[in-house]
């Protein structure tokens, strides 16, 4: 699949402002903008292995599509919910846990980039990878 291998943050958009949203604090919203986010995404069927490597924490993640699961982001926000593919598209539907509300996200493919959007509370951004 498109989305297999290993990605490297390029850019963001509108990403300090959804972690504000999330109410992530300033200092954690300057850290998380220059993250030097990798993502290893390797899929086996319908089960996922991503691994995660930033300046904060390193993390493996296994899922299978249409299975909830817990995570937990890198600022500590505890949420619940699944992936599912929709075409090449990989759709998150995701709660947190402390407050019930829903976080979405979206991964795949565009062009030699990977796009990563994620909607919280109206407010979009995405985080643009390029294969590393």
């Amino acid at each position: 699949m498109a989305l297999n291998g290993t990605w490297k943050i390029d850019r963001s958009e509108n990403y300090e402002k959804f972690m504000e949203a999330m109410g992530v604090n300033m200092m954690k919203r300057k850290l998380g903008a220059h993250d030097n986010l990798k993502i290893t995404i390797q899929q086996d069927g319908n089960k996922f292995t991503v691994k995660e490597s930033s300046n904060f924490r390193n993390i493996d993640i296994e899922f299978t599509l249409g299975v909830n699961f817990d995570y937990s982001l890198a600022d500590g926000t505890e949420l619940t919910g699944s992936w599912n593919m929709e075409g090449n598209k990989l759709v998150g539907t995701f709660t947190r846990k402390d407050n019930g509300k829903a976080l979405t996200a979206h991964r795949e493919v565009v062009g030699d980039e990977l796009v990563q959007t994620y909607v919280y509370e109206g407010v979009e951004a995405k985080r643009i990878f390029k294969r590393g």
